[in-house]
């Protein structure tokens, strides 16, 4: 077999949440950026050879930090051994729904579940007596909702699979309402974006903590003098704390004296000040566990759309900033319940981010775009934006999404 460019490939990574909304793992998907897909077997080898490439040079780490991996594999990739160049302790193999269950597929799930890797069913739609065989062999049976006739179909198919000792997790959750229905159904797991596309509250008021961040974010987005700056926070003591201890990690190793929060304040420089502040806003909605999904997924928004400006001629480091406030600022509506123009309109941004969130406009629009596409899979719509986007090329995506994805799992690490 003929095999692509190696270097030419998407990275997609889903976040799985669990009961509580923690993490607990994530669905990578790997695809050529190429349009045309008729070429199967080169696909499946092109596949294989990126996995190996991925994790094999770039490492676990960097691409999930503490957490497993989903990877999807049909019936060739599941027989190839390839598959057990995978470290066992980092994978979930995620038997595609083509695959036809026969007595060679049984065998071979029993022997790489002898060998200890974690076996997944995708996209169940009802329960059929040809997957009893499997019984024993899956550790999560991922349903997807979108595949499913109704609700009476759904009761119908966990009555018995919810007698396997395998985990279900849903699928496709877009919204709330489908979460709720999936909790009360007793699925343990979670993928989707029902986190990211929540209800919008009408008239929601944001806490006291919220409106402090917002108002600190707004004032150092606007080159407030540090003095107003140092007013907002000695009126909140837990934040000047966090300021602090946060500035003395960062001047770790110099010989500066920290002697004042203006001191801190200009230390840190008003770029940090403002990716902190930023950040900070993600996790500020209350809970103790960590990480935060929507913190992830924003921090890596962010990062990667600061890397891919790079790319492009007469860059400055005035456009890397506002492609990252772009990134980290379009998932704002989410965590506070409200519509985005409302919530950046205090903050007053230039012209070229308030455009780039409202109406994914001009370069950081499109980039903005870029990334959604592939968060959500969608490949082809991605590749063919990346004609708009030209000089930037997969293999600089490719390059910027792992330096992000190392970035934002370096948060966990932090806490």
């Amino acid at each position: 077999m003929t095999t692509q460019n190696t270097s030419e490939f998407f990275i997609g990574r889903q976040s799985i949440l669990d009961r509580n909304q923690d993490l607990a793992g994530f669905e990578l998907l790997f695809r050529s950026g190429q349009k045309n897909s008729a070429q199967f077997l080169d696909n499946v080898a092109a596949t294989c050879a990126v996995i190996n490439h991925a994790f094999n040079e770039i490492g676990f780490q960097t691409v999930l930090g503490k957490y497993r991996g989903f990877i999807n594999v049909n019936d060739l990739m599941l027989m190839d051994d390839t598959l057990e160049l995978l470290p066992k302790d980092r994978v979930v193999i995620e038997l595609l729904e083509t695959i036809e269950i026969n007595d060679l597929v049984v065998e071979r799930c029993k022997y790489l579940k002898s060998k200890g890797y974690l076996l997944a069913l995708d996209d169940v739609s009802q329960y059929t007596d040809n997957l009893e065989p499997l019984r024993d062999c899956i550790d999560f049976i991922k349903i997807d909702l979108k595949l499913l006739s109704g609700m009476d179909n759904l009761t119908n198919t966990l009555a018995h699979l919810k007698k396997w000792p395998g985990k279900l997790l849903a699928e496709k959750v877009d919204n709330p309402e489908e979460a709720i229905q999936c909790m009360n159904a007793g699925f343990q797991l979670f993928q989707g974006y029902y986190f990211a596309k929540p209800l919008i509250i009408t008239g929601k008021r944001l806490s006291h903590s919220e409106l402090v961040l917002m108002r600190l974010l707004a004032l150092v987005m606007n080159d407030a003098k540090t003095e107003e700056i140092e007013q907002v926070f000695k009126q909140n003591p837990g934040l000047s704390f966090t300021l602090l201890r946060l500035t003395n990690s960062a001047a770790a190793g110099s010989h500066r004296k920290i002697t004042s929060l203006a001191n801190a304040i200009t230390i840190l420089g008003r770029r940090q000040l403002q990716r902190w502040l930023q950040l900070l806003v993600y996790t500020n909605d209350g809970r103790a566990s960590f990480p935060n999904p929507l913190l992830q997924l924003a921090a890596t928004r962010g990062k990667s759309m600061e890397l891919l400006v790079k790319n492009f001629s007469g860059c400055t480091i005035e456009l890397e900033d506002h492609a990252f406030i772009v990134g980290i600022m379009s998932l704002m509506n989410t965590l506070l319940g409200m519509p985005l123009a409302e919530i950046i309109s205090p903050l007053n941004p230039p012209a070229e981010i308030r455009d780039a969130l409202l109406s994914r406009a001009g370069l950081l629009g499109k980039l903005l775009s870029l990334i959604e596409h592939l968060e959500n899979y969608n490949m082809e719509a991605a590749g063919e934006l990346l004609e708009d986007l030209a000089p930037l090329t997969i293999e600089q995506i490719n390059h910027a999404q792992l330096e992000a994805l190392a970035w934002s799992n370096s948060f966990e690490q932090s806490q």
